[in-house]
């Protein structure tokens, strides 16, 4: 019983994002028609995650070892074993922010209007789109636009309870050369309220804790310091993870 009522909840998850979607859907082309466009963009979706969660009853409470800056950029780094980690980002981010996501979300009728303007796409296999990506990244930094990636790379969907794997190198050196403050994000539980898709377990209304820890200064760091700082950062999410 318990189990269908969770599949039943997935479904009129997924059918409350569809609505939103389509309903947002004209609001988001007429602000993708111009980079001027593109913070209004932003806060139409800052809405429609707010709204989607309120109506799915899945919500988010957020503690911080430091309150954040709303005026400074920030490189977020989170572990990823949810479906739920974009809709949360979408409202715990302040100001200008966006996505570096896999290729595949270009196609993604929902998410491909974001990745076709305010996100970055990357094929992680791809020495040479790794690089694209991190440069525009590096550039959006310097335009004020605080980046939101999961190092780990994807979402692992063979590990229950998930567990956190090794990080990417690329956002510690873009952090490095860019001086800009990381924020390790410890998604503590989503995964029990939605774990990847949802497609095994189906999904539950409830409470999500997340941890946001205090910003970690790149000012003094060099290149020779991002395996350093990679391994801060994995610690520092590791440290509020639940696994059962």
């Amino acid at each position: 019983m318990i189990r269908l009522l969770k599949h039943t909840h997935r479904l009129y998850s997924i059918s409350v994002i569809l609505i939103l979607s389509a309903l947002f859907y004209p609001f988001y082309y007429l602000a993708a028609q111009s980079p001027k466009g593109y913070g209004t963009l932003n806060q139409l979706r800052k809405v429609k995650s707010i709204l989607s969660s309120w109506l799915t009853g899945i919500f988010f409470r957020f503690t911080y070892g430091e309150p954040l800056d709303k005026d400074q950029t920030y490189i977020y780094c989170a572990n990823h074993a949810s479906n739920l980690d974009i809709m949360l980002f979408c409202i715990l981010a302040k100001g200008k922010f966006h996505f570096m996501g896999k290729d595949e979300l270009r196609s993604n009728p929902v998410l491909k209007i974001f990745f076709n303007t305010i996100d970055i796409s990357v094929n992680r296999e791809s020495k040479i789109s790794a690089f694209r990506a991190f440069k525009k990244a590096g550039e959006t930094l310097g335009e004020g636009w605080s980046l939101i990636i999961f190092p780990e790379g994807k979402i692992d969907g063979t590990h229950y309870p998930p567990v956190l794997h090794p990080f990417k190198n690329g956002p510690f050196r873009l952090a490095i050369e860019k001086k800009i403050p990381v924020v390790a994000v410890s998604l503590t539980d989503v995964w029990k309220k939605m774990w990847d898709d949802g497609r095994k377990y189906g999904s539950t209304p409830g409470i999500c804790d997340i941890y946001i820890h205090k910003p970690v200064d790149t000012t003094d760091l060099t290149i020779a310091d991002a395996d350093l700082l990679k391994e801060r950062i994995f610690d520092l999410i590791n440290s509020k993870l639940i696994r059962a």
